[in-house]
């Protein structure tokens, strides 16, 4: 492998993708392949600082257009300072959501004009895009059930119709991006993601599984 290779895992709150970028890498990193593992919000310092303002629950009157802003910002950061460095040292880079998250989000449930979120992100992220990204799908309410326990964030704790919304525009992206896109079911066994995680990045890389 010469170059780099940039893969995203996107999903709902509570879909395990989580658990899954963090499979993946030690996987990757047992076969002695660089990796970079990284979050959005977050990453860099900066980015991590900004992540904190934008899911504080006490932030609630954040407006849509600050909370897309700030997701820029955290990102162009982000993308600049770790991802790109990474993939030109010919490093995975695995990425706990992208701007995918941003087009369902702020471009879906908060109904923000996706063409402009798109022009916005070219400039933040060095015109960068992932080479593969996993959905991990599943419904709202079973997503929901799994987080139910803990702290939740400012986003975590929106209106089932936000999720809803969320959901539906990530399967609109993934039928759009068929090259990119892996459509995977978030309600399988953990492991059995995991292997199919596996064989699709096993084969991206050129390394037998």
């Amino acid at each position: 492998m010469n170059k780099g290779i940039f893969i995203t895992f996107e999903g709902i709150e509570g879909s395990g993708k989580s658990t899954q970028v963090k499979l993946l890498n030690q996987v990757l990193n047992a076969n002695g392949i660089p990796t970079l593992m990284t979050r959005e919000p977050g990453g860099p310092p900066i980015s991590e600082a900004i992540r904190n303002i934008l899911l504080k629950i006490e932030h609630s009157e954040m407006l849509p257009e600050t909370e897309l802003l700030l997701y820029m910002a955290s990102r162009s950061q982000h993308t600049g300072q770790w991802i790109l460095p990474a993939l030109n040292r010919g490093k995975v880079v695995i990425c706990d959501r992208y701007n995918d998250s941003t087009i369902a989000y702020q471009g879906a449930a908060r109904d923000m004009n996706q063409a402009f979120i798109q022009s916005l992100a070219n400039f933040a992220t060095f015109h960068t895009s992932p080479d593969l990204t996993f959905l991990i799908d599943l419904t709202v309410a079973e997503g929901l059930s799994r987080i139910a326990d803990r702290k939740l964030d400012r986003l975590e704790l929106e209106t089932i119709t936000f999720h809803e919304k969320v959901r539906e525009q990530y399967l609109a992206i993934a039928k759009n991006n068929p090259l990119r896109y892996i459509v995977l079911n978030g309600s399988d066994n953990p492991d059995n993601i995991h292997q199919q995680v596996l064989s699709k990045v096993f084969s991206l890389i050129g390394v037998k599984q």
